[in-house]
């Protein structure tokens, strides 16, 4: 009995027709099928099918030998698969996170870095909300991160990487446009427009700010993403202090200007829980200061 015997058997079985399993499954003839069939019962002195007019019918012997057959090829397809797995192991795969928006700047220095690597590992990239990335590394779907430092994460460590001064963001013909600078008394009146709590760490040094500096501000929107913003200041007329990484996306019709006086920042980390040992991690991180370095010469 030969593997090809099983399998040509259990493609008659599950076809439920000679010529269809022959033509469409088998891409042989219908007359040696047949006659491979007929070995095979030949082989085990059993009848295992029934032809009828419209195809074939099981028999008990046939049913039974059925589930056998399929186990067997089951088992063959891992041995195989086993095998290659040693034969040629797959490549370890190294995930990167990045918060929306900051990819242009981060992610090609990053792969630099990892250069020398790369043609020994897979490097997926997740773009998503600060939140969802810290999930992420806790949950060990991510490996290292470039997002906010998230609150209420004791697994994970941080380092930094840039403090981002928060700017003011408004439509290109706005009244305040006109100065060099922006203070916060100058956003009193002004329809404001805020982060939601997409981005709470950014919300919370937003909040401090205007509490810092005694104005009372009542945010008339609220934006889930850095698209969503712009979209809102630029439609409503409004304002909004969004971190200087948000000047490389302005469309025409908004521009920025920076804040007077001692403007907020919000930091930049990489982030990652401290249990990943994997090496690659290990690489990226003792090479913070020459991926900082590399960034800040992008952006000069």
């Amino acid at each position: 009995m030969e593997l090809r015997h099983l399998r040509y058997f259990v493609a008659v079985a599950e076809a439920g027709n000679l010529t269809v399993a022959a033509e469409q499954k088998l891409h042989t003839s219908q007359p040696s099928l047949s006659r491979q069939i007929r070995d095979l019962e030949s082989e085990l002195g059993a009848q295992l099918l029934t032809r009828r007019a419209r195809g074939i019918e099981l028999t008990p012997a046939g049913r039974t030998f059925l589930d056998h057959a399929r186990l067997v090829l089951s088992q063959v397809d891992a041995a195989k698969e086993a095998a290659r797995r040693v034969a040629h192991p797959s490549k370890p795969c190294f995930t990167i996170g990045f918060l929306t928006g900051h990819e242009l700047r981060w992610m090609p220095e990053a792969l630099r870095i990892l250069r020398d690597e790369l043609p020994n590992i897979d490097v997926m990239v997740s773009s998503q909300y600060s939140p969802q990335l810290a999930d992420g590394l806790s949950k060990g779907k991510i490996d290292a991160a470039f997002l906010r430092r998230e609150r209420g994460m004791p697994d994970l460590a941080y380092r930094v990487l840039v403090k981002e001064p928060l700017m003011v963001v408004l439509p290109s013909d706005h009244r305040l446009a006109a100065l060099k600078a922006i203070g916060p008394k100058d956003l009193a009146g002004e329809t404001f427009v805020i982060v939601s709590n997409t981005a709470p760490v950014l919300r919370l040094v937003i909040d401090k700010y205007l509490k810092r500096s005694g104005i009372d501000i009542t945010p008339a929107h609220e934006a889930d993403h850095l698209a969503m913003g712009m979209s809102l200041i630029a439609s409503t007329g409004g304002v909004g202090l969004l971190p200087a990484y948000a000047q490389n996306f302005l469309p025409s019709s908004v521009t920025s200007r920076p804040l007077k006086g001692d403007a907020p920042t919000v930091d930049l980390v990489l982030g990652y829980k401290k249990s990943n040992q994997s090496p690659i991690l290990k690489l990226l991180l003792s090479k913070v200061d020459e991926l900082v370095a590399r960034a800040s010469n992008k952006t000069r």
